[in-house]
């Protein structure tokens, strides 16, 4: 079953077209990846698609649901998250309330709740504490929990998003650029988190540069250059096409 479906879409800026007539399937259960040269116009495509930028043309379905025009809160309800290609996160607060602030679209409350606390809210607040906690054992940052955000080596603040994200409960997930920055033992532990989660029946929806990881963890790929889709298929498939070849090489040979 398709949960994402991508139709034509376009995004200009004044003169410059970033993205142009990009259609694409993501099915259900699977782990896409959309890589490109920098440049190339994949975080433009995110931005749409999560509902942070509008299109000029085109059209987004998640679920069966049109979202082209609609609000990235009410997207985000519907269950499509997001990362960012910059960590953003509370420096001054602990791992654990990261993560735990990213169950807000899971819970209830109000003012009146918050001044009176009654029972439900005390074991909203625990369910939350606990949940927290196990997905920072499923991330690796377990022993990290009471430790303030923002000591945390880049590598793991990187996971700490993606654990963050996980509170929010993803029906699809979009990683953008999850391994910017990361050295090689880095990106296969993020690699092993990514798979695990698609494991648990998440569709992944990533996008990165990093060839090599991407070949070696996605079921599908499509190749962005110059805002434009140049190529779709497997990860064999990709690495031998010509165009893809050419993007990253400059140059179509087969001995290149």
């Amino acid at each position: 079953m398709t949960l994402l479906s991508v139709r034509g879409l376009t995004k200009r800026f004044d003169g410059l077209t970033a993205n142009s007539e990009i259609s694409l399937d993501v099915e259900e259960g699977s782990l896409f990846a959309v890589i490109g040269p920098n440049g190339a116009g994949k975080t433009t495509f995110f931005n749409m698609v999560s509902g942070f930028l509008p299109s000029t043309a085109g059209s987004i379905t998640f679920a069966g649901t049109d979202i082209t025009t609609m609000r990235q809160d009410k997207i985000a309800a519907m269950g499509l998250i997001r990362t960012f290609q910059l960590v953003q996160m509370f420096q001054n607060m602990t791992v654990a309330e990261n993560v735990e602030v990213g169950f807000h679209l899971k819970t209830r409350g109000g003012v009146g709740a918050a001044l009176v606390r009654p029972p439900w809210l005390r074991r909203q607040e625990e369910d939350i504490r606990v949940k927290a906690r196990e997905l920072l054992d499923f991330v690796g940052l377990g022993a990290q929990a009471d430790m303030d955000a923002g000591l945390l080596p880049y590598g793991q603040q990187r996971l700490l998003e993606v654990a963050r994200a996980m509170a929010a409960g993803p029906r699809l997930l979009l990683l953008d650029e999850p391994a910017a920055g990361l050295n090689a033992h880095e990106t296969d532990a993020l690699a092993d988190v990514i798979q695990h989660i698609n494991g648990r029946g998440i569709t992944v929806l990533l996008i990165e540069h990093d060839v090599g990881l991407v070949t070696r963890i996605a079921h599908r790929i499509a190749v962005l250059d110059f805002g434009c889709k140049i190529a779709e298929g497997t990860p064999d498939e990709i690495k031998k096409h010509p165009d893809v070849i050419a993007a990253y090489l400059g140059t179509e040979t087969e001995n290149a």
